[in-house]
């Protein structure tokens, strides 16, 4: 298994190689032009509670062009200056508070380790970066994601205005996000193999979590283990696991797990693993007990063919939204022959009614975010896939527990079936097969 990205104060060991991260700021500095500027800064600590900081996460742009792993940290690209165009300001090392926090990279193994042209203390970065942008006409910028650094920036500003004879200062602030999220829109081998390490641990996990689960055990007792095999295998969650057994399911975003799980209920699991900032993210609803009763049955066939339908639909030159159209098709026509929906198909599709049970899209973007960047449309047309583009696949149908349209039978019951999929050449690769979605498979695995 390759090493993983340290956490802050450790010594990192990369899993993309420095000159990757190097060509995507040459890219980024060629597409702003010689007279702009590009700053970006690494995502803060953040305080849970009292002196209890939050678990660091390097904030996943500045991780694109750096993998630099610490806060307290600005990236500045500077194209065309004589003296380096990547200059980072991050920490120097300091005996007393390594003695606290553990060993910080410095200015000195920031150069040599990622491959940057040159670095300064944080602590001077209001004396040296105004003079570095002086005279260039944009800067590129996230304005109004943090407002620590936009006051920074400001302040900027007003020091390069008090410049000796007066600075020249840039004359536009330009959005950063379009043109660097397009970039990691697109996934290189490096990213896809880490992606499909996240796609290994987090199926690991599902595995675990379906041996376990069991009537009586509480839902946060599966969540549990799913967190023990992504830790045992260096991995982090890539988001709070939902855990959500019977109705709890048709809670799309179910956050409590707390829940008791009950014999003949379905236990639904949406879980993904992290590793080095990359993520996965599998949705699986399996019956506790072990086997499908006939209407969960019944439904899980109608979602498992709709995503089916809309893997098949993941394939270069094809829309984004055609995986969501071909889903809902087998769903609305399924619902219709259930009985849960009266009339056709077409009419359900054409009316929205089918939206009751289905009310979600059917996937999204996948990477350094779980819902991760990138446009959904392009001059107003749904975006045309293109290889090494990552997306979810995650069609559902919810029935409230108090839908009175419906025969109680039907009532209380959520299925979610999701993979990821990398848009491949000649067609859709499900990065997250090693968990099975078969019914029949299912349940032998229950009862293995």
């Amino acid at each position: 298994m390759p090493q993983r990205a340290a956490a802050p104060g450790q010594h990192p060991a990369l899993n993309i190689a420095a000159e990757e991260f190097a060509r995507r700021r040459r890219q980024l500095m060629r597409m702003a032009g010689e007279d702009a500027a590009l700053l970006v800064a690494a995502a803060p600590e953040r305080m849970r509670n009292a002196d209890a900081a939050w678990p660091y996460r390097q904030d996943s742009d500045f991780h694109y062009l750096t993998g630099f792993p610490e806060p307290d940290a600005v990236l500045a690209l500077l194209p065309g200056r004589r003296h380096g165009e990547v200059v980072l300001f991050c920490r120097e090392r300091d005996a007393e508070r390594e003695r606290w926090h553990g060993e910080s990279v410095g200015t000195e193994r920031a150069v040599g380790d990622y491959g940057l042209d040159d670095a300064f203390p944080i602590e001077d970065i209001d004396d040296i970066l105004p003079g570095m942008i002086e005279g260039r006409a944009r800067v590129y910028c996230h304005f109004g994601r943090e407002p620590a650094f936009d006051a920074q920036l400001m302040g900027w500003m007003r020091r390069l205005r008090q410049l000796r004879g007066g600075g020249v200062v840039p004359k536009e602030f330009v959005a950063l996000g379009h043109m660097l999220h397009d970039l990691r829109l697109y996934k290189s081998r490096a990213e896809l193999k880490l992606m499909r390490e996240a796609a290994a641990i987090a199926a690991e996990a599902h595995h675990a979590a379906m041996r376990l689960a069991r009537a009586g055990l509480r839902e946060y007792e599966v969540e549990a283990e799913l967190l023990r095999v992504m830790r045992g295998r260096g991995a982090q969650a890539a988001f709070p696991p939902i855990v959500a057994g019977g109705a709890n399911a048709c809670v799309l975003h179910y956050q409590a797990n707390r829940a008791p799980l009950r014999e003949g209920e379905l236990l639904l699991i949406d879980a993904g693993a992290e590793v080095d900032c990359y993520a996965s993210d599998i949705s699986r609803t399996f019956p506790v007990g072990g086997c499908y009763s006939r209407e969960q049955r019944a439904l899980y066939d109608v979602v498992l063919t709709a995503q089916l339908a809309a893997i098949d639909e993941v394939r270069p030159g094809r829309p984004f939204n055609a995986a969501h159209e071909a889903a809902v098709r087998v769903i609305a026509e399924g619902l219709c022959v259930l009985g849960l929906i009266e009339g056709g198909a077409e009419a359900a599709v054409r009316e929205g009614r089918y939206q009751r049970f289905f009310p979600a899209k059917t996937g999204h973007w996948l990477g350094l975010d779980v819902h991760d960047v990138g446009d959904y449309r392009v001059d107003g047309q749904s975006r045309l896939l293109e290889p090494g583009m990552v997306v979810t696949v995650e069609p559902g149908i919810y029935v409230p527990p108090d839908e009175a349209s419906v025969p109680a039978r039907w009532r209380g019951i959520g299925i979610r079936i999701e993979d990821d999929v990398a848009v491949g050449r000649e067609g859709p690769e499900v990065l997250t097969v090693g968990v099975p979605k078969g019914a029949e498979e299912i349940e032998a695995l229950l009862a293995g």
